[in-house]
C-alpha cells in the first residue's frame, strides 16, 4: 500500500515511481513469484511432484485474480493470502493444485513478497542518494568559498564559508548512502518457517530448502526465524527517518537562508501566493521539513510493531502494513524534492 493523495497533492507529498514498486500489481506479483519459486524448489528437493511443480508454474503464468473476490476475502481473513492461495488451486486445477503452497504459511508468502519488492526500492535510494550528493559536490564547486553568516540559535555568530554549511548537509547524506547495503542485507531475507515458526513439514530437508529458495529469489537466509522478530522492520523506519530528518535540516536551512532581510540564498522557480504576489515561498525546502516530521512521528508508531504476541500478530504485522510503505514514499520523494531543490539554487552567500 502507497500513499493517497488528492491529485493536486500527488506530486507534491508523492513519488509515483515508489507507489508502483509497492501497489497492487508488484505485491501480486511478488506472492505469485515465491509462490512458483516455492514449488520449484521443493520438487528438486523431492517434496512435491515435479510434474505438479511444471503444472504450477505453467498456470500461474497466467493467472490474475478476481481483485473483488480477493478484496473481500481479505476483509474477513486479515490477509490476502488465504483466497488467493485458494484462487490459485483453483486455475492450477488436478493433483498439483494440492501441491500449492506446501510447508508455507501466510507470513511466509507476506513478508518474502516485501523484501522482494524491497529490493527496487533500495536501487532507487541509492541512485538518489547519488544524485543528491552529485548537487551537493556542484554547489560546494560553485559556492563553497564565498562567505555566510553562521547562524548560532538563529542569531548571527561568525563568518564562515558557504562550503562549512554545505559540507554539513553531505555529510550526512553520505553517511546513510554508506549505511544503505547493510540495512539492505537485513531486509532482503527469506521468510519459510510454517505454521508456527516450526518449518514441520520440511523436517531435516528445511536447511538446503531455504538455501535453493532464496537464491532462486535473490535474497538470504536469515539465521533466525523473522516471523515475531521485527527489528530490522524497526530499524528500517529509523532509517527511513534519518533520511528525511538529514534532507528536512537542510531543507529547514534553506527556508531560513531565503527569509526576506536574511537573503542568504537565491532560488529559482519560487512558490506564489493567492494574495501576497511578491512572495516566492520556499516550497521544496518546507516539504522536506514536513516528511522529517511526518516520519518522525511514524516511527514510533512502527516500533509499537515491535511486540508481535507469541508465533504470530495479527495487529502488530498489520500495523507494518498502513505504516511502512508510506515512509518509504516520504524517504524517496524527499530525495526527489532535495535534488530538484538543489538544482534550483542560483546563489549561497551573502548578497554583494
Amino acid at each position: 500500500m502507497a500513499l493517497t493523495f488528492l491529485p493536486y497533492h500527488a506530486r507534491l507529498l508523492g513519488d509515483a515511481e515508489i507507489a508502483d514498486i509497492l501497489g497492487e500489481k508488484a505485491d501480486l506479483a511478488a506472492m505469485l513469484a515465491f509462490e512458483v519459486a516455492l514449488a520449484r524448489v521443493e520438487a528438486s528437493h523431492g517434496l512435491i511432484d515435479a510434474k505438479d511443480a511444471a503444472a504450477i508454474g505453467t498456470s500461474l503464468g497466467q493467472f490474475a485474480p478476481d481483485m473483488a473476490r480477493l478484496t473481500q476475502a481479505t476483509l474477513r481473513d486479515g490477509v490476502p493470502v488465504p483466497d488467493l492461495v485458494a484462487q490459485m488451486r483453483e486455475a492450477i486445477g488436478g493433483n498439483a493444485a494440492s501441491a500449492l503452497h506446501f510447508g508455507a504459511t501466510t507470513q511466509d508468502v507476506i513478508d518474502t513478497a516485501l523484501a522482494l519488492k524491497l529490493k527496487p526500492v533500495f536501487a532507487m535510494l541509492q541512485r538518489r542518494f547519488e544524485l543528491v550528493d552529485s548537487c551537493l559536490a556542484d554547489l560546494i564547486e560553485r559556492f563553497g568559498d564565498r562567505p555566510l553568516m553562521a547562524r548560532s540559535r538563529m542569531q548571527a555568530a561568525i563568518v564562515i564559508d558557504v562550503g562549512d554549511r554545505l559540507l554539513v548537509w553531505r555529510k550526512a547524506v553520505v553517511q546513510l548512502a554508506a549505511a544503505l547495503p547493510a540495512m539492505a542485507d537485513r531486509l532482503l531475507i527469506l521468510s519459510l518457517a510454517g505454521a508456527a515458526g516450526t518449518a514441520e513439514k520440511f523436517g531435516d530437508r528445511i536447511d538446503p530448502v531455504r538455501a535453493s529458495l532464496a537464491t532462486e529469489l535473490g535474497l538470504a537466509v536469515p539465521s533466525y526465524v523473522p516471523h515475531t522478530d521485527r527489528d530490522r522492520i524497526a530499524d528500517f523506519a529509523s532509517f527511513l527517518s534519518r533520511i528525511t530528518g538529514a534532507l528536512g535540516k537542510m531543507g529547514m536551512d534553506i527556508a531560513l537562508m531565503a527569509q526576506n532581510g536574511v537573503d542568504q540564498i537565491e532560488l529559482s522557480g519560487g512558490g506564489g501566493s493567492s494574495a501576497m504576489p511578491h512572495k516566492r515561498n520556499p516550497v521544496l525546502a518546507e516539504v522536506l521539513v514536513t516528511l522529517a516530521r511526518y516520519n518522525a512521528i511514524q516511527v514510533a508508531c512502527l516500533h509499537q510493531a515491535l511486540v508481535h504476541e507469541q508465533e504470530r500478530s495479527g495487529s502488530a504485522w498489520t500495523l507494518e502494513w498502513l505504516i511502512l510503505p508510506q515512509m518509504i514514499e516520504a524517504a524517496t520523494t524527499a530525495l526527489s524534492h532535495a535534488a530538484a531543490l538543489l538544482a534550483s539554487v542560483e546563489r549561497i552567500g551573502e548578497a554583494g
